[in-house]
């Protein structure tokens, strides 16, 4: 058995132990690795390609990302920011949740890649939620910025987790139905879908409360940082 293959490995922790860009550095070890298999790079490309195209093993997000950046770079965040500005009436938990709404209606309707932690949550969800709470609160401390970058985590994850089970052609419906078939109960995927709204609504009303409780939670805390 050949270790070559493992030098991908190196290069990945010194790549990132370098600081080096980690696309850069995942493609790198990428080659590295199938290289060192015997691999040439065409065969490599290739291999990530076939692999798209049969069983979608490489996500639609990782294409996605050099676009995201290259917006960010331009300025995304602050017109984000500048945006959610001008809109007097919107907080962070009023944002938040009709976020949670539109992640979970798309995801019901089977467009779980429209939405994300990578296309939506970091470059635009997260800054104007952040800038919602600056407006009403002033300057920010570190624990409530990141407090709010996790609610907004937490509003896409649980938007996609329990809308995207109504779309009846999503995985986790077809999983479903395969374990209930080998355990002797035949169950079409259309009663799968219909079931899991009541518990896609349950979700949204006890993640909705949350939300709709963070701006007192938020202004408690700014209160006793300033005390």
């Amino acid at each position: 058995m050949s270790l070559w293959p493992l030098l991908g490995i190196v290069v990945l922790v010194a790549g990132f132990a370098a600081g080096i860009n980690p696309l850069i550095v995942i493609v790198a070890a990428a080659l590295t690795t199938g290289v060192a298999a015997g691999l040439s790079p065409l065969h490599i490309i290739a291999a990530l390609g076939k692999a798209y195209n049969d069983s979608r093993y490489v996500s639609i997000i990782w294409l996605v990302l050099p676009v995201i950046g290259l917006l960010e770079r331009e300025g995304l965040q602050e017109r984000a920011r500048m945006l959610i500005a001008r809109v007097r009436a919107a907080t962070v938990g009023r944002l938040l949740i009709a976020y949670l709404v539109l992640r979970q209606v798309t995801a019901a309707l089977g467009l779980t890649s429209l939405c994300g932690q990578a296309q939506t949550v970091r470059p635009l969800i997260a800054p104007m939620a952040e800038a919602a709470a600056e407006i009403r609160m002033g300057s920010i401390s570190s624990r409530i910025r990141y407090l709010i970058r996790a609610y907004a985590a937490s509003a896409d994850n649980v938007g996609a987790f329990f809308g995207e089970d109504i779309f009846i052609a999503v995985s986790s419906i077809l999983l479903i139905k395969g374990f209930l078939q080998q355990s002797g109960y035949d169950i079409a995927p259309l009663r799968l879908s219909l079931w899991a709204i009541p518990t896609a609504l349950m979700a949204f009303a006890i993640h909705g409360l949350r939300l709709w409780r963070l701006d007192a939670r938020l202004k408690r805390l700014a209160r006793e940082e300033r005390s």
